[in-house]
């Protein structure tokens, strides 16, 4: 089973810890010999179910949604990122440059593609900006592949 993985990044510490238990959770209901987590790995959600993933046994499919993507991230980041790069069974790139907010979608849908389902760590809002949660969860929706949100009861960001 091939699940990607979008959600909201800069959660309070609280909601963090939550979300952080509904990955593991997740993670653990799978068989982990055919649990494949494909991520972008920004901090957030996306690190949280690829560590999810591979604390479990499954392999990890990370998407480089361009060639500049690390650099955007934070600098506290950049360790965890270059961490799990480096466990990846697969690196898919989008072949982009800059590390925008169309890259950034772009990224996502190839994210989307390469899933059977999509884990989306998201309070049902609208996206902030082009690119964002509700933006992959609609690409998900229009191209078929399911979405299962993840969100804590009264969570708010």
């Amino acid at each position: 089973m091939r699940v990607g993985i979008t959600g909201h990044r800069g959660l309070p510490p609280a909601v963090e810890l939550q979300v952080k238990a509904l990955l593991a959770q997740r993670a653990a209901s799978f068989d982990a010999s055919d649990l494949v987590g494909v991520s972008c790995i920004a901090d957030g959600p996306d690190t949280w179910w690829a560590q999810a993933v591979l604390s479990v046994g499954g392999c990890l499919e990370v998407v480089v949604p361009a060639a500049e993507y690390r650099d955007g991230l934070p600098d506290w980041h950049h360790h965890d990122y270059d961490s799990l790069l480096s466990q990846a069974a697969e690196t898919h790139h989008t072949g982009l440059r800059e590390s925008t907010s169309e890259a950034h979608q772009a990224g996502s849908e190839v994210l989307v593609g390469r899933s059977d389902l999509v884990l989306a760590v998201w309070d049902g809002l609208p996206a902030r900006g082009y690119g964002g949660t509700a933006d992959v969860v609609a690409y998900a929706e229009r191209v078929g592949v399911p979405v299962t949100v993840l969100w804590p009861d009264g969570a708010t960001r």
